[in-house]
Order: C-alpha cells, then sequence, then structure tokens
C-alpha cells in the first residue's frame, strides 16, 4: 500500500519557514544598517567636536580630514576617505539629534540626501524615500530629475506653505490633482529631444521601461494594460496607456501625443472618461482620471479647453532631458514669494 503524501500541507510548511527566515534575515539587515549609521554618526560627532577645538578653522579642518582619513585607512580598511568623512561630519550637522535619522535608510541612501543643500528639499527627499521604500537608485533618479520643484510648480499655486507641508510629510495624496506633475520626464529612454516620434512607438518604449515609468508617475501606480479597447455603437477606439492608482482608488487614463495639445484631444478623453465610469468601474472605486501627456500645450489654450468639465482631466508635458535644476529651482523662489 502506498503511503500518501500530503502536499499542500508541506507547502504551507514551507512557506512559513521561508517566511520566518525572510523576516530574520530583514530584521538583521535594518539592525546592522541602523548600527552602521549610527556609528557613522558618532564619527561626524568626533570630528565636529575636534574641529571646534581648533576654533572650527577651515585649513585645520581639512588637514584633520586628510590625517584621519590616512591614518583610518591604514588601521581599518576602505571606507575612510576624505569625501567619507566630510559625509559623516555633514551627517552629524544635518541630524544633530541622532533619533531624527530613520532606521529604513541606508548609509549610500543618506550620503545621496547629504548632496542637496536645499533643507525643504532634502527633508523631501527623505520622506518620499522612507513611505515609497526607494532604492538607492530610484532615489538619485528623482533627485536628479527635480521631483521636488516640479512637483511644486505643478500645483499652479506654490507658496511657502507647500514647501513647508512637503518637507515635513512628503507628498500626501488626497486629490487627482495631488498625483500629476508638469513637465514629466523620459529621460530613461535615451531618446534625443527633437527625434519625430509616432505615438505608437513613444508607448511601446514607455511600456518596455515600464518600471522606470511607474516611478515617474508617483507612488499607488499599478500598469492595467495598453492600448484598451473602447466600444461605442459600432465604432471601437483605444485608450494608449490604462493604469490603477492604489491611493486614490481609481483608474488613471493616459493618451500619449506627439504634438501639441489640442482641445479636440480633451474631448476624446472626457468620452474614456465617461465609459469608463460607466462600464468598468466597480462600487468601490472612484470617478476615472485622464491625462494627456503631450509634446508641447498653450497654457491659456489648456486652461479653457479643461475648464467646466464635470470629469478629472489633467494636460501635462513631457520632455526626454532631465530638467535645468537651476532654473526650477528660480522657477520655485519666483513662485514662493
Amino acid at each position: 500500500m502506498t503511503k500518501k503524501t500530503n502536499t499542500p500541507s508541506i507547502d504551507i510548511l514551507c512557506q512559513e519557514v521561508s517566511d520566518i527566515i525572510i523576516g530574520a534575515r530583514n530584521t538583521v539587515y535594518r539592525t546592522a544598517n541602523t548600527e552602521m549609521v549610527k556609528a557613522y554618526w558618532n564619527i561626524g560627532k568626533l570630528i565636529v567636536e575636534e574641529e571646534q577645538k581648533g576654533y572650527e578653522r577651515a585649513e585645520y579642518g581639512k588637514e584633520l580630514m586628510i590625517l584621519l582619513s590616512k591614518k583610518l585607512t591604514k588601521e581599518l580598511g576602505r571606507g575612510f576617505s576624505k569625501s567619507n568623512l566630510f559625509n559623516m561630519r555633514r551627517l552629524h550637522l544635518s541630524y544633530p539629534i541622532f533619533q531624527t535619522l530613520s532606521g529604513i535608510l541606508s548609509w549610500s541612501h543618506y550620503c545621496e540626501l547629504l548632496m542637496i543643500s536645499n533643507n525643504d528639499a532634502r527633508l523631501f527627499y527623505e520622506k518620499e524615500a522612507i513611505n515609497s521604500n526607494w532604492s538607492l537608485r530610484e532615489l538619485k533618479r528623482q533627485v536628479d530629475s527635480s521631483l521636488f520643484e516640479r512637483l511644486l510648480l505643478s500645483k499652479g499655486n506654490s507658496h511657502k506653505e507647500k514647501v513647508i507641508e512637503l518637507s515635513q510629510k512628503g507628498l500626501i495624496i488626497n486629490q487627482p490633482s495631488d498625483v500629476v506633475k508638469d513637465p514629466y520626464v523620459f529621460d530613461f529612454l535615451s531618446l534625443p529631444e527633437n527625434k519625430p516620434l509616432l505615438e505608437r512607438d513613444l508607448e511601446l518604449k514607455l511600456i518596455k521601461h515600464i518600471e522606470d515609468f511607474l516611478l515617474e508617475l508617483g507612488k499607488g501606480f499599478m500598469y492595467v494594460g495598453s492600448q484598451q479597447r473602447i466600444t461605442l455603437g459600432n465604432e471601437h477606439y483605444y485608450v494608449d496607456m490604462v493604469f490603477y492608482n492604489k491611493a486614490l482608488k481609481a483608474y488613471v487614463l493616459i493618451d500619449l501625443k506627439v504634438r501639441k495639445l489640442k482641445h479636440l484631444d480633451v474631448g476624446q478623453m472626457n468620452t474614456y472618461l465617461n465609459y469608463f465610469k460607466a462600464e468598468v468601474n466597480d462600487e468601490t472605486d472612484n470617478d476615472p482620471i485622464g491625462i494627456i501627456l503631450c509634446a508641447d500645450k498653450n497654457e491659456i489654450e489648456a486652461q479653457y479647453a479643461l475648464g467646466g468639465l464635470n470629469n478629472q482631466i489633467f494636460a501635462s508635458k513631457y520632455v526626454y532631458h532631465l530638467p535645468d535644476k537651476e532654473l526650477l529651482i528660480r522657477e520655485v523662489e519666483k513662485a514662493i514669494l
């Protein structure tokens, strides 16, 4: 008589054991990471205290870093370059109270954050890196693409209170406009700025780089599909790309235009949203949102085309290269004066 094995029971046991091991590894990693950041913070504290003995003279500080780097590298090995010691010093000065440091972010995250001179921007990126669980690569990309400044300018009513809110809380999504940027940056496509491109080709490239596109769209976005068919009577229409945002509990429809925005584009998107609202939405879904991504737009024309609609439709430009950070910073400074 053949003995039967209870495979489902073994599978469950295996999963439970796996969960325990993964949980333990994550705990060990977080603990080790926290201790490493704490050690570097304490080293920064010692450096600052030693500098103060030298009356914070610039020449003394430079000489101290050079000598300390040489001796520590000789005794302890790599990790104590002059630039790394400066980061430890900067960590202590930027976060005088150790408890304000996150146990989630790595030392590499903090090295990237410490490069940001604007305190409000640095605090914003720190909050978002924690809230969105950004990898180091994702954090670098968001900093390089000037996410902080783009979010401020996208609101159209930037003010000092908004800057403070972003720096203290990160991006809080309460309404559709909170997830919209202008412009969107498609630098990950590695395309020349003025290269002619068909809309379908742009769509296929975004799909190929869907992880990068999701990062650019922001938190809470999930990819549903492309060329989603809508049938009205005997006519078939296709939505370029469809996403779902968990925070807003709403479908987000994206229409790609490789030309300037036209008022007809808004009417087309309005039709798509009405269809989704009636035919696709579940009872628990909020009204769908439409974003028209275009190569260019006239602000006045866009304002009139988008005004007075029952549906939430937004029009944003996209660019293929990282924006001029200094220019964006100056625009934000003018907006919040």
